[in-house]
């Protein structure tokens, strides 16, 4: 199995619940996959919900895809909040800091009620933005 993305749609952002394999290759996929439906809906507030099984990711794989997914999106989303319910330690924090630091707008949370109150907390964004 690979993964399966499940969206929906929300009136101020896109829940994207992932299931499947935990790898580098498929978070890449569904993200590049969550930036499309972000695009196509034109709704850039994302609320990520991962629940992929599977051995955790290491720093260094996290790091690299991160950093290359950052500047790849950058400017493409307003907020992503994401919450990995099966993660261990402090890599998603790790995660948060290096995307954050490189201007990608993420925020890692324990729960989804923390992460879709934070997304519907922020003050209401020009949604029509051209540069998107």
């Amino acid at each position: 199995m690979t993964y399966k993305l499940t969206i929906d749609q929300k009136p101020a952002y896109l829940h994207v619940a992932v299931t499947g394999s935990n790898s580098g290759e498929n978070v890449v996929r569904y993200m590049e996959e969550v930036i499309r439906e972000c695009t196509a809906r034109r709704c850039f507030r994302v609320l990520i919900e991962e629940r992929l099984e599977g051995p955790r990711l290491g720093t260094i794989e996290v790091f690299g895809m991160v950093s290359k997914g950052s500047a790849r999106f950058q400017g493409t989303l307003e907020a992503m909040a994401y919450v990995d319910l099966n993660a261990e330690g402090d890599v998603m924090r790790f995660a948060e800091d290096v995307a954050v630091n490189r201007g990608f707008p993420v925020k890692v949370f324990p729960a989804l009620g923390a992460a879709e109150e934070w997304l519907l907390s922020l003050p209401d964004a020009d949604t029509q933005n051209p540069h998107r």
